[in-house]
């Protein structure tokens, strides 16, 4: 009821080296003990984006990886793969900052990912176009709302809420963000456009949005999008006091909730574009 569908463990000769290379890469981190910072976790933004990007190349629709590599890019494979290769771009920028050939890590970091990013969605795109599947209207719709949705959110976050606006800044509003454009292009995904949803547990709120009365009207989309708000709105709130205390593991533990929106999100906006 948890797990979504294509949810696959690869074989040990996949996961040994995975885990080895997690475990390498998190003890070079906690070694180094670089600072965290609001412009730290946005720089992580486009390697949230590379996993979803590297999941849609690697889905039947567009299997785009050898089958030798493939099993990289399942899931849960494929975030394990990006959070070594992230890491290990977060340990080469603070090696080049101590040098002093690099004056600001997060920059490096985020323009690393972005550069990442940009050739293999584009990669997807230009297969998508050649397949004559290219359909950007609804994606873009899709974040369109989400900008909305997130500025209203935060404008009364820092209206009613403003230490927790203050304290979480930039980071709280990237939570807000992240999962309400995984609400929004989920929504529209199964009202619109006859997508499937992989998660039991969102499967159930959509079907609860489609029991209701409003659902002729309004579809079922929204009440997942209400909840998406809400659960973001509660642990930044939550989360507000960690952050204050303890600035850093309070902005990992806030980039991890928005990885897991940010993620599936962009993996919708992108497979619905090419799709």
């Amino acid at each position: 009821m948890v797990l979504p569908e294509g949810f696959v463990i690869p074989s040990w000769y996949y996961v040994v080296p995975l885990v080895l290379g997690l475990a390498g890469v998190v003890a070079l981190l906690w070694a180094i003990d670089p600072p965290v910072t609001d412009r730290t976790v946005i720089a992580f933004a486009p390697w949230m984006m590379l996993g979803s990007t590297f999941h849609v190349l690697n889905r039947e629709a567009v299997d785009a990886f050898p089958d030798w590599i493939a099993p990289l890019f399942d899931t849960p494979s494929v975030y394990v793969t990006v959070a070594i290769v992230a890491g290990f771009v977060w340990i080469v920028a603070n090696f080049l900052h101590a040098g002093g050939l690099y004056r600001s890590i997060p920059r490096f970091v985020g323009i690393t990912g972005t550069a990442f990013v940009s050739v293999f969605a584009m990669i997807a795109i230009m297969l998508g176009y050649d397949a004559g599947q290219f359909n950007p209207f609804w994606p873009v719709v899709a974040i369109v709302i989400t900008g909305v949705v997130t500025a209203l959110a935060w404008i009364a976050v820092s209206l009613w809420f403003t230490d927790v606006a203050a304290i979480t800044g930039i980071t709280g509003s990237f939570v807000i963000f992240s999962q309400v454009l995984d609400g929004v292009s989920t929504a529209i995904g199964y009202d619109l456009l006859d997508a499937h949803e992989e998660v039991p547990l969102s499967l159930l709120v959509l079907e609860a949005g489609e029991s209701l009365p409003t659902a002729e009207l309004l579809g079922a989309g929204w009440l997942f999008v209400l909840v998406k708000l809400g659960l973001a709105l509660v642990v930044v709130g939550l989360f507000t006091d960690l952050v204050r205390d303890r600035p850093r593991l309070g902005r990992l533990a806030l980039a991890f909730v928005a990885a897991v929106g940010l993620g599936p999100g962009f993996h919708n906006v992108l497979l619905f574009t090419i799709t």
